[in-house]
């Protein structure tokens, strides 16, 4: 399937739902940008304090916790796409619905850091195998979402051995909306919020068409 084709297949599902995604791509936005302010300009003493060099420990450590907590979240969103690929039903408040799950949110948090933590260690030999391998690990969350019986490193390897050969494709599929992502800047981000629903739906339909599709046989239900 040609990347014009997925693009226009997530142009197609995003009709009628632009406004659910603008604002799941609003709140996180939000919540990883202006909620940070916030908090360092209360514990700073004010704005004028909240622009010294050195960060407050509590600052710190609130982010921190904000970026685990909002791991879930982000997850959540691009499975919402992923049902609106498939025309399944869905809404704003199912994006929230793992943190009802408790298995399931500890699974995703500790899948993204693992996930980013063999990244790591792959960039560290350079970054050229940092590049392949995040892209041979993309398919990670939306495996768990289709298999949640397997487990992390299952789902990594899963994700590993279904991207054979789909990796160029994919990396070409994300380099083609830098044309839109330098647009955004000239509306001071703003555009972003529209664009990250689109791209997110793109690699919801590229899941759908080209990994899911492929033989779950191997797979232990």
């Amino acid at each position: 399937m040609k990347i014009s084709e997925l693009k226009r297949e997530a142009r197609l599902s995003l009709k009628g739902n632009w406004g659910t995604a603008v604002a799941l791509s609003l709140i996180i936005f939000l919540l990883n940008m202006v909620l940070p302010t916030v908090i360092e300009v209360i514990f700073s003493g004010g704005w004028s304090e909240s622009n010294q060099d050195m960060e407050p420990v509590g600052v710190s450590i609130f982010n921190m916790l904000l970026s685990i907590a909002l791991i879930p979240l982000s997850i959540g969103i691009y499975w919402y796409y992923l049902d609106l690929v498939r025309m399944e039903s869905t809404s704003f408040e199912k994006s929230f619905s793992i943190y009802t799950n408790g298995k399931t949110f500890i699974k995703v948090i500790i899948a993204s850091i693992v996930q980013g933590i063999f990244v790591f260690l792959w960039s560290l030999l350079f970054l050229i195998p940092g590049i392949i391998k995040s892209l041979a690990y993309s398919q990670l969350f939306f495996l768990l979402r289709d298999h949640p019986q397997l487990s992390t490193l299952e789902a990594i390897t899963e994700s590993r051995k279904r991207m054979n050969g789909l990796k160029g494709k994919y990396f070409l599929m994300i380099l083609s909306f830098i044309g839109w992502g330098f647009l955004c800047l000239f509306t001071v981000g703003i555009g972003f919020i529209w664009l990250i629903p689109y791209v997110g739906t793109t690699m919801a339909a590229f899941y759908n068409e080209l990994i899911a599709s492929q033989d779950d046989n191997q797979i232990v239900e």
